[in-house]
């Protein structure tokens, strides 16, 4: 594990001191919009999930040992996620770089965006900080085919929260539909 990655590790285990940057969206509002470059270099944007629902998770760090769990849990899970209708995207702080390496490490077949600027990650309210260190939170966040979001996770646990939105998708569904 590199030196900044243990680093934020040892911060995230500390209890929390900082305030978030901002608060999140209230379930019900219009998701904020977003640009940014996945594993690939390949631009994402909001929009393109227009339409469709959208699990959208923000972890702290590639290569970390919770962040590797979820991935890993969403990754097993992508053939259920996607049959129930949503595509998945993870969003953390780290660069197009490394998400490469570790999307390719993991075999992850859905987007992993990097949100270097940290703008998205303060816009849906999740961005943190610990002994200097920046990240996003560990949130999720299931936004409907309009744009808005219908649901909120707040600080998941890395292998349970996959199961908790598949659970969860068909009421959103059903209550969507009325």
């Amino acid at each position: 594990m590199k030196t900044s990655a243990l680093l934020l590790a040892l911060a995230l285990a500390l209890p929390a001191f900082a305030a978030d940057e901002n608060a999140p969206p209230a379930v019900g509002s219009h998701a904020p919009a977003f640009r940014l470059q996945d594993q690939n270099g390949a631009w994402h944007t909001l929009g393109e999930y227009s339409g469709q629902w959208l699990v959208l998770y923000f972890y702290p760090k590639d290569f970390t040992p919770g962040c590797t769990k979820e991935v890993c849990a969403f990754r097993d899970s992508i053939t259920k996620l996607r049959a129930a209708g949503a595509e998945v995207v993870g969003v953390s702080l780290d660069d197009v770089a490394s998400h490469e390496k570790f999307a390719k490490e993991h075999q992850v077949p859905f987007s992993l965006l990097a949100d270097s600027s940290q703008s998205t990650a303060k816009a849906y309210g999740v961005l943190s900080s610990k002994l200097g260190f920046s990240y996003a939170r560990r949130d999720t966040f299931v936004i409907d085919p309009q744009g808005r979001i219908a649901k909120h996770y707040t600080d998941v646990d890395p292998e349970k929260n996959v199961g908790q939105v598949l659970d969860d998708l068909a009421g959103l569904k059903a209550a969507a539909a009325k």
